[in-house]
């Protein structure tokens, strides 16, 4: 039939979810595939089990996820990520799933004239020529971030991604370990994320999500970080650092989070985990500032949430 023959045809058809960068890389020739709308089959519900954990449609919009006043409680990194990206008109049409599955912000890659690896060339054109909004942790052969504010949530909360044809992907399971020039994420042709899984939330957890950005490109952060900690005795238990903007996929800050692990909290133990937050890294030639706002926004984030254990618990002593 004509549908089959156009299904099978190349380039390989994409779907459109909420549309906001599907249609932005059609206007600009990026993307030909066919399209294929799954607006009114996708599932948009949020739905908590007896436990307290939350399973949200791989179609629900984000500000539907930055509203909802149960996400806030139970998951305020979560929520207060779906907050801080994009702009309200956005948020408003923007889906979760699309936000993980969204191709790279690089401005090679949407310039539909220029050849790059994650179209059909054989060099990353960023790496030689302006690449000053680019990775900090250089993990393969292109330099570009990855662009999900969202992905950088969950990999903090340990979410699990469930598609049409796999079930219980975490983050990394779902976009690699940004050794894969060529991809954006793992999913195959036509595979698409239908819900997002949650963990219930551990007692006395507390969550902070902060952003560092240009003036000039305040949709995009250089880094970005949601920090997940518990922190009991005055002591950090659980710790865990998701940041964005400074590698090819977003990267647990494990050096930081080891650091931390059973350590008082003040101010001391916070720098020492800050300077830890950049280990491994390789800048570029113009990126080694990301690291300077990694640093530093590992080091706001952490006081703020020890001093809310203090005012939430009292003094320690």
């Amino acid at each position: 039939s004509m549908r089959v023959a156009v299904i099978t045809a190349n380039p390989t058809p994409e779907f459109r979810a909420g549309g906001t960068d599907f249609s932005e890389r059609r206007r600009s020739g990026v993307s030909q595939g066919a399209p294929i709308d799954i607006s009114a089959i996708g599932d948009k519900t949020i739905a908590w089990d007896a436990e307290g954990a939350v399973q949200i449609g791989a179609l629900t919009t984000i500000a539907a996820i930055a509203t909802d006043a149960r996400i806030s409680a139970a998951y305020p990194g979560i929520a207060a990520s779906a907050r801080g990206l994009a702009t309200p008109q956005v948020r408003h049409v923007a889906t979760l799933g699309g936000n993980l599955a969204q191709r790279s912000r690089c401005w090679y890659f949407r310039r539909a004239d220029i050849d790059c690896l994650k179209k059909s060339g054989s060099t990353c054109p960023a790496r030689s020529g302006n690449h000053l909004y680019g990775v900090a942790f250089d993990l393969g052969d292109c330099v570009a971030p990855h662009p999900s504010t969202m992905a950088a949530a969950l990999l903090a909360y340990e979410a699990r991604i469930i598609t049409d044809r796999r079930s219980e992907l975490t983050i990394a399971g779902l976009l690699g370990d940004g050794s894969v020039a060529h991809a954006d994420h793992t999913l195959a042709a036509g595979e698409m994320i239908k819900n997002i899984m949650l963990p219930a939330p551990l007692e006395g957890e507390r969550a902070c999500y902060k952003r560092a950005i240009g003036r000039a490109h305040a949709e995009w952060p250089l880094v970005e970080l949601c920090a997940r900690v518990v922190i009991t005795g005055g002591k950090f238990q659980l710790v865990r650092l998701a940041a964005g903007g400074i590698a090819p996929v977003p990267l647990r800050l494990t050096a930081a989070e080891v650091q931390l692990t059973g350590k008082v909290a003040n101010e001391e133990t916070i720098a020492e985990a800050a300077t830890a937050a950049s280990s491994g890294a390789k800048p570029l030639p113009m990126t080694g500032y990301k690291l300077d706002l990694l640093q530093g926004l590992v080091r706001d984030v952490l006081e703020r949430l020890s001093e809310q254990s203090v005012a939430h618990h009292g003094p320690r002593t």
